[in-house]
């Protein structure tokens, strides 16, 4: 049996059809049919070679997000079996395989039983934000009832699976949009706050009595990430970020006796440590999506395989609603 896979050569390079053998699975691995490939941003950034933290040397088979049917299972893999349907984010950086393909070999830590109620489809879109998202609320920021939340950029990819399973967790919830998405985050449960027309200041003022938050989880970085740190609520605050990158003071945050932490998802992938616990944190969130807490929002239009170039083109031009290319069988 071969494999199809669509391999980018060169950044920002158009993507190239190619068949290539399946590799034996050793004890760990399961093969997986792929059926839906989720594209985020960072996809992009990786192809346009752009992405520092995420490095995947090209020639390279992109894509990190999927869901699909088990085929075949290595000799010490216990949680699952041939037929399984399943989703993950097993692959597209530090070498790895991505999902941009009809068969994947991953590392049975890195999966979880699809959700029941979602498609393939849909579920292909959650790994990667669903992922980040808990990390960052529920590992470093222990989100529970009654807190406040804000969530930079609630209308995007991250940010819209944030806003949801800080609900889930009994969080009052916040986040900062652009005005043409405030209806997704109002729809959502959280309250819209549109950070292009009042300042930090004021909106901390006006939703916290000037307190701050209990936690901010900045999900776009630079600016928005130091503006994180005036509105943390002093002495308790925890802010979070996914894309911590760059310089930034740690005066305001400091003086607010508030913490900080960074979530950097790719690194059991990167570093193979930790891989179990992405799979136990999709598990858990497959359980809120089949209670009705947790659902994507995906963007109308769908992709095949033949249109890898225009969903990667929709993703740059700022899609709303995840988009995720359907890989045919």
């Amino acid at each position: 049996m071969k494999n199809t896979v669509w391999l980018v050569a060169e950044a920002s390079g158009a993507f190239v059809e190619e068949e290539r053998a399946i590799p034996p699975l050793e004890s760990k691995q399961v093969l997986v049919r792929i059926a839906a490939s989720g594209i985020n941003p960072l996809d992009t950034k990786i192809r346009g070679v752009k992405a520092a933290h995420a490095q995947q040397p090209l020639p390279a088979v992109l894509g990190l997000d999927m869901a699909g049917t088990v085929e075949e299972v290595g000799p010490d893999v216990t949680g699952f079996k041939p037929g399984d349907e399943v989703y993950g984010m097993v692959g597209g950086v530090g070498g790895l395989q991505g999902t941009l393909a009809k068969f994947i070999v991953a590392d049975s830590d890195l999966l979880a039983l699809k959700p029941r109620s979602l498609s393939m489809r849909q579920a292909g879109a959650m790994p990667l934000v669903t992922i980040t998202a808990w990390e960052g609320l529920v590992d470093r920021a222990h989100v529970r009832a009654g807190q406040t939340v804000l969530i930079h950029a609630g209308g995007g990819g991250l940010g819209h699976i944030a806003i949801q399973i800080a609900r889930a967790k009994g969080a009052e919830v916040f986040a900062s949009v652009s005005t043409n998405k405030s209806a997704i985050v109002r729809d959502l449960g959280a309250t819209p706050i549109d950070y292009q027309s009042v300042s930090p200041d004021e909106y901390m003022e006006k939703y916290t009595g000037g307190r701050g938050f209990d936690i901010v989880y900045d999900t776009v970085g630079g600016a928005t990430l130091d503006a994180s740190f005036r509105v943390a609520k002093r002495y308790t605050g925890h802010v979070l970020s996914a894309l911590g990158w760059g310089s930034h003071s740690l005066a305001p945050l400091s003086f607010r006796g508030a913490t900080y932490s960074g979530v950097f998802t790719l690194y059991p992938m990167l570093s193979g440590e930790g891989r179990s616990h992405h799979g136990e944190i999709l598990k858990n969130a497959a359980a809120l999506v089949d209670a009705g807490q947790l659902t994507p929002i995906l963007n109308e239009r769908q992709f095949s395989s033949t249109e890898i170039h225009d969903a990667f083109a929709a993703v740059e031009y700022g899609a709303t609603g995840k988009v995720v290319v359907e890989i045919e069988a």
